[in-house]
């Protein structure tokens, strides 16, 4: 029995709005079979300025039958086919989720945020979507930040990268001991992306599948100089 198709965006995301009348927009997206609210106590944790005009957008992926999972039903940005490198990947679900990504960077710049104030941002699978669909996206991004992801569809990558975002700022992030996404994954994005002409920032921590305090403050520096630099008033 093929399972049952379930729309893309079925609940609206979290949004935590900033102090201050948002000018820039991070839209952060989950690993795995979590959730939107996963990552929501991390906003505290960036430790930003007072005053500052960052709303953060936290998307819920559909659910879905994962093949790794025994077909489980979880929350999925696309299926997962196999563990092996060779194994096929999920065009569809992924060209799906970029689409819904796409969504969600209309409605930021619908609401007055320009797309060059926006960063896209995620964790595991989210980390992956937030590449590819960072990277492929038509009009320029600030960021793309990818904790323990992986550029996945890199064979076809190159026919959707965008010019538009060939200049954009990539941070990698990975634990030396990632059990689940292993760190040669996030290595070898890193090197093809460079070889590429990306502009690639890298780190890398003594822990496992996770995030950890120092992450959260490159984060948090690398955020301040993306967008709260980038938009101060006499600038523009």
């Amino acid at each position: 029995m093929k399972p049952t198709r379930l729309p893309l965006q079925n609940e609206p995301p979290i949004v935590v709005a900033p102090p201050s009348p948002a000018r820039a927009t991070v839209i952060w997206l989950h690993g795995l079979g979590a959730d939107g609210r996963d990552f929501v106590p991390l906003v505290p944790e960036l430790d930003l300025p007072a005053g500052h005009a960052i709303r953060f957008v936290f998307p819920h992926a559909p659910v879905r039958p994962v093949t790794v999972n025994m077909g489980m039903a979880m929350r999925a940005w696309y299926d997962i086919l196999g563990f092996d490198a060779s194994a096929p990947q999920d065009a569809a679900g992924i060209g799906a989720s970029v689409e819904m990504l796409r969504h969600l960077i209309a409605a930021e710049t619908n609401a007055g945020i320009d797309s060059r104030a926006i960063v896209i941002a995620g964790f595991s699978q989210g980390g992956a979507m937030a590449l590819y669909g960072g990277l492929t996206h038509p009009e320029p991004l600030a960021g793309v930040l990818s904790l323990s992801g992986y550029l996945p569809l890199h064979e076809r990558f190159l026919e959707q990268a965008t010019t538009a975002n060939r200049g954009t700022p990539v941070s990698l992030h990975h634990g030396r001991f990632d059990p689940v996404v292993p760190i040669s994954l996030g290595t070898q994005t890193r090197d093809g992306l460079r070889a590429l002409g990306y502009a690639v920032d890298w780190a890398e921590y003594p822990m496992q599948h996770e995030v950890c305090a120092e992450e959260i403050a490159a984060i948090s520096r690398w955020l301040r100089q993306r967008l709260i630099a980038a938009l101060r008033p006499s600038d523009r």
